[in-house]
């Protein structure tokens, strides 16, 4: 393998690294750092190293990361297993990962299921929280440092190292979070919207802001699609407005997404074992700002820069060391297989096993089926109170027609003419013709017969015949029409008849009508005008305002509910907070006195300014509060009155204000009337 002049002391493959570490592959370079596979020759097990010279600005900090990260026991993080100066070169052994990391699922499968991208980022959530718990951060949470492994398992690659190989500062906790939250974004829509560099397809931006996941892709969730918008566009964030988790923290993000996924069974899905995800170190002088997401070229062409998932043949692994492993294209693009030699076949052997023979290799990995299925057209039905979503496919098969309308038998409109030699003989009303044998039409044999002279006639001694009801309705056309449109007058004048005798009753003219929301002026039939509802007349008033500091509220105005004149009121205090349990008070009102017990039907309250809470209470002794009473009205009056029918007996009617209108310097109620109507004494 050739050896470019990078600045760095001679080490190719074969070399041994520390007296321990058998350097075989080359897996990337980049100005002032290399990339390794080898195999650590004490444990027999592969790992992965980064080089960069001993005396890089970035030697200390990448060795103090290393130390950082070992704080951090979680068996979801891709340890690192050594560290140090040696020979002119700083390097950090990491253990090495077999799997798939998201950027390469997301180019080879496109966008995840939510709720298995909501499992894969709890999982990722989980591991930096117990990191942020340590004081350590990762730095650097892309796509292409989330893996999943051969078993299914979320392993994070290059905790807080990764971040030490860009030059970054320690610590960015900040970035995880948002990292996170661009982690399922990414999955749920195959867009990246991080801090962190990476390979995937910058997200769409509207305003400044990204574009939440459900207008991007049908089918989001709908706590999915608000989690990402909170933590990527700040909304409300950390407020709990939209959560009850604290999403401005890796902790809060892991309990919310656990709790939309619930149980994970079924989420965890093996990677397939041909292919190994480890991560790249890219120099960071090739790229310009960290902080910010990279945006698409003008020219349309992607950035080139090194994800830190490469895909590495397994089974170039498992031959001699110095064998330069076979390598598959980033983002799960297939690289080139060469030509099968002339005279073997492509195809398998008929009987031969497709099993891989011990000890070799698995082979190059087949294409993937990119074959376009039939489908079928369908509508999402969202179901947003349990984020789910339903489909609604189309018929396979075409539904079976209507069965055929039946035909009607014709009847006809008018009379045929009569059959050639039969006269035509138009019966009289009331007046039995002689002499026939026919139905009702004369010329129409097979007709229906009666025992008179005439068919459908019944004849008397007197020879008067009347017609049957049931049989001539069918015979005559229209008939049945002309009676029921008689029937429906006969009914009508009924009717008028009835209102007329009922209005001259009451001493009003033949069709007056009254208003029926006024109940005193439209009473039944067998109401009389003396059992109707009275205006009580003599009442007099006083404020109530138990909780003021002193128990008043305006008692120099309190009478102008009982004057007769809705141009004068009585108004409460103004308040600069709204009443209510977290207000200055419950409410204030006033005391209507009738006099005497009676028998309250109606209250009207005529008020000014909207809406008002209003409470009436009707009582027996005077009260000196609210509490403990139980309202007959609990409205919020929009208008300016409240018309209210009653069911209570007592001499004290209290009006409640609960809700003031809002007025230029805080809330203030008006009262200007309050009109009580009791059952005659």
């Amino acid at each position: 393998m050739g050896e470019p002049d990078s600045g760095l002391p001679r080490l190719r493959a074969g070399d041994v690294l520390a007296g321990r570490y058998l350097v075989a592959d080359l897996l990337g370079e980049s100005r002032g750092g290399r990339f390794w596979r080898a195999e650590d020759q004490v444990l027999a097990r592969h790992v992965a190293v980064h080089v960069i010279p001993a005396d890089d600005e970035r030697a200390e900090g990448l060795l103090e990361a290393a130390r950082l990260s070992a704080n951090v026991h979680d068996r979801r993080v891709l340890r690192v297993l050594d560290a140090d100066r040696v020979d002119g070169l700083c390097y950090v052994v990491n253990e090495w990962g077999a799997g798939s990391s998201l950027d390469i699922m997301i180019a080879r499968d496109g966008t995840l299921p939510p709720r298995r991208a909501a499992h894969l980022v709890a999982e990722a959530a989980a591991v930096c929280a117990a990191a942020h718990e340590v004081g350590v951060a990762h730095g650097r949470l892309a796509p292409e440092n989330l893996l999943v492994d051969h078993h299914g398992s979320v392993r994070i690659i290059g905790l807080a190292v990764e971040a030490a190989l860009w030059g970054l500062p320690p610590g960015r906790t900040s970035s995880d979070v948002t990292d996170l939250g661009a982690l399922l974004y990414a999955g749920l829509t195959g867009r990246w919207a991080g801090v962190s560099r990476s390979a995937v397809p910058p997200a769409h931006q509207v305003g400044g802001r990204v574009l939440r996941p459900r207008k991007v892709r049908a089918g989001v969730p709908r706590l999915l699609d608000d989690l990402c918008d909170e933590i990527l566009n700040g909304v409300v964030i950390g407020t709990h407005a939209r959560s009850p988790y604290d999403l401005a923290t890796a902790r809060g993000i892991a309990d919310a997404l656990a709790d939309f996924v619930g149980d994970p069974t079924g989420l965890v899905v093996p990677e397939p074992e041909r292919t190994m995800s480890i991560p790249v170190f890219v120099d960071p002088e090739a790229v310009e700002s960290e902080e910010q997401p990279e945006t698409e070229p003008d020219d349309g062409e992607q950035p080139q820069t090194e994800p830190s998932g490469t895909l590495v043949d397994e089974g170039a692994l498992a031959g001699e060391v110095g064998q330069e492993p076979t390598r598959r294209a980033d983002h799960g693009q297939e690289a080139e297989e060469p030509p099968a030699p002339e005279g073997v076949s492509d195809s398998t052997p008929e009987g031969a096993s497709d099993a891989t023979p011990e000890g070799g290799s698995d082979g190059p990995p087949e294409p993937l089926d990119r074959t376009e299925q039939p489908t079928q057209a369908g509508m999402p039905v969202f179901d947003d109170e349990r984020d789910e979503v339903a489909w609604i496919s189309a018929r396979s098969e075409k539904p079976p027609p209507p069965p055929p309308f039946e035909e009607k038998p014709e009847r006809p409109l008018f009379a045929p003419d009569p059959p050639e030699g039969r006269p035509v003989r138009t019966p009289r009303p009331g007046v039995a013709p002689t002499g026939s044998s026919d139905s009702y039409w004369p010329w129409e044999g097979g007709g229906r017969t009666s025992t008179g002279t005439h068919p459908g006639v019944s004849t008397t001694g007197s020879g008067i015949g009347i017609f049957d009801d049931d049989e001539d309705d069918d015979g005559v056309p229209g008939r049945n029409w002309l009676r029921l449109a008689a029937l429906v007058a006969a009914g009508i004048l009924l009717l008028v008849a009835t209102v007329v005798a009922f209005n001259l009753g009451q001493g009003r003219s033949a069709l007056e009508f009254e208003d029926a929301a006024e109940p005193e002026t439209t009473p039944s039939s067998t109401q009389s005008a003396g059992t109707r509802p009275q205006v009580v007349e003599g009442t007099s008033a006083t404020d109530l305002d138990p909780q003021g500091d002193t128990p008043e509220e305006n008692p120099d105005l309190v009478a102008n509910v009982v004057d007769g004149d809705p141009a004068t009121t009585w108004r409460t205090s103004t308040y600069t907070q709204q009443f209510g349990p977290a207000g200055l008070k419950t409410g204030v009102g006033v005391v209507v006195d009738l006099g005497e017990v009676r028998d309250v039907r109606r209250v009207t309250v005529t008020l000014a300014g909207e809406p008002t809470g209003v409470r009436l209470y009707v009582t027996e002794t005077a009260p000196t509060g609210v509490a403990g009473l139980v309202p007959v009205v609990d409205e919020l009056v929009e208008g300016t009155e409240l018309d209210a029918q009653v069911e209570a007996s007592g001499q004290f009617v209290v009006v409640w204000l609960t809700q003031l209108p809002a007025v230029d310097d805080g809330f203030r109620g008006e009262v200007a009337e309050v009109v009580v109507r009791a059952a005659a004494s």
